[in-house]
């Protein structure tokens, strides 16, 4: 069978399909609807507080009796220095103005008022709610959280974006690689944030695949069959798939977010650092327009939190100039329907052509 291999024994699942985190996009009810048809559902935690992880874990127990997998960002915080402090606030009152001539009022944070997490503080969170897959994303995880994670059972997912990257996972004793290729939306998960690898994603997983041992998810432009199976080829066990659920009946999206993925043209998508700090994939917006290339970006997670106050308020006011629509590279039609029906048809897609 296409789908029999290591990484759906390792992971108890019936179909290697990793439903991509998506912190904002993704819910438990569709982490729970991907787990449901036997894909691995994943519950993206990004740097929240271990109250806040564990509010949603427990929501996502309630509604999946299958296994899933939770996802953390492993970033590095910047210390803050008298350079980030001026740009802060000159950043804050670019975009409060910015906003204004859009007809958006929000007053940002100041930057003594925000509240920045590191993941350690999740990683006891993890363990005590019974978790037993956890993905991550901008780095690794330290040499002492690897240690008490195994100690309790759990099988550790990093992310790399090059070939340097995945070594250094493997030789950490990361379980499994998820190969993210350049065309996947979203975060890239770079370990270092201020620069891309500019290698296409199906280069990367071969390349990948001829230096290390332990299995590969891929990640980037899958959305049907045959790109599904082209990763297969190169040595993917694992196949992570997000933008085709971004408009799925459980997607956190707005119906004006969703109409907008209806209307997108190749040439909108683009790699941009102005929303958080860190090069996402996504739609070209006024704002993007306004801050690329600008001096009005700080570093991961400073400009994240600070600009979040705005995406909120322009999600309220339905103004999809200034939130951010994260999508890969791979245009094609976004279904409406429930996340378990998306994933059972890109599953009869492969088995039509395999």
């Amino acid at each position: 069978m296409f789908w029999s291999n290591t990484l759906v024994e390792k992971l108890n699942i019936r179909y290697p399909v990793i439903q991509a985190p998506m912190f904002g996009v993704s819910t438990p009810e569709m982490t729970a609807s991907a787990s449901k048809v036997g894909c691995l559902g994943t519950l993206a935690l990004a740097d929240l507080s271990a109250e806040q992880s564990v509010e949603l874990i427990k929501a996502t127990k309630e509604l999946a009796d299958q296994p899933f997998a939770v996802n953390i960002f492993t970033h590095n915080i910047p210390p803050i220095t008298d350079s980030i402090r001026q740009k802060y606030i000159k950043t804050k009152n670019f975009i409060e103005e910015l906003a204004a001539e859009n007809n958006l009022e929000v007053s940002l944070p100041d930057l003594e008022d925000l509240k920045v997490n590191t993941y350690h503080e999740q990683i006891d969170a993890i363990i005590e709610e019974g978790c037993k897959i956890l993905s991550f994303t901008f780095g690794n995880l330290d040499d002492n959280s690897i240690q008490k994670l195994k100690e309790n059972g759990i099988t550790l997912i990093g992310t790399c974006t090059s070939v340097e990257e995945a070594l250094i996972l493997e030789k950490s004793g990361i379980d499994i690689i998820c190969v993210q290729g350049i065309e996947a939306g979203g975060h890239r998960g770079t370990f270092d944030g201020d620069r891309i690898p500019q290698i296409g994603g199906l280069s990367l997983l071969s390349q990948v695949f001829d230096h290390v041992k332990v299995p590969l998810i891929y990640a980037g432009g899958i959305y049907n069959g045959r790109t599904l199976s082209a990763a297969n080829e190169l040595g993917a066990k694992g196949f992570q798939v997000g933008s085709i659920l971004l408009a799925s009946q459980e997607s956190a999206l707005q119906s004006f977010e969703k109409e907008r993925l209806k209307k997108v043209k190749e040439d909108e998508i683009l790699l941009t650092r102005s929303f958080s700090g860190r090069y996402a994939r996504g739609i070209r917006n006024r704002f993007i327009e306004a801050l690329e290339n600008s001096d009005y970006i700080l570093p991961y997670p400073y400009q994240n939190k600070l600009t979040g106050i705005l995406r909120k308020t322009a999600k309220l006011n339905g103004n999809v100039e200034f939130v951010n629509i994260w999508l890969g590279q791979s245009v094609h039609p976004y279904s409406e329907a429930s996340t378990m029906d998306i994933l059972k048809r890109l599953i009869l897609d492969v088995e039509k052509i395999s």
